[in-house]
């Protein structure tokens, strides 16, 4: 059973969870983050205060609207589309990540979020 979140982003609200990974649970218990996001094609990630290895299961093509960790860059990364490492229409993370959650429901507005617009994670 994952923990309810809502992101924030470019006037946008998502409802999502974070799983019950280490990483997840570690993420869980540092909200609410507050963070300038960078757009990479259908990724946004940031930095957060959070340090987690890689884990069993983590991967580098991704889900839309799946949420990962990247333990390289101590970086949240919210999944939504092609990014420049893709082929075709996979979704594909820098390198592996954990992944750590997803957002519920319509993934519409991520696509207009500019780079460096802040983004909010909060429990719900």
């Amino acid at each position: 059973m994952g923990q309810g979140i809502v992101i924030k982003a470019g006037g946008n609200r998502f409802e999502g969870e974070l799983n019950d990974s280490v990483t997840g649970r570690a993420i869980y218990d540092a909200l609410s983050i507050r963070a300038n996001g960078q757009r990479w094609g259908g990724e946004i990630y940031f930095g957060i205060d959070v340090s987690c290895e890689l884990e069993e299961g983590s991967r580098d093509v991704m889900e839309e609207g799946e949420l990962g960790y990247w333990p390289p860059g101590q970086a949240f990364c919210i999944f939504f589309g092609p990014t420049p490492a893709s082929g075709g229409d996979e979704i594909r993370a820098a390198s592996a990540v954990n992944i750590v959650g997803r957002i519920k429901g319509g993934l519409s507005g991520l696509q207009d979020v500019p780079d460096g617009a802040e983004v909010c994670i909060e429990k719900s």
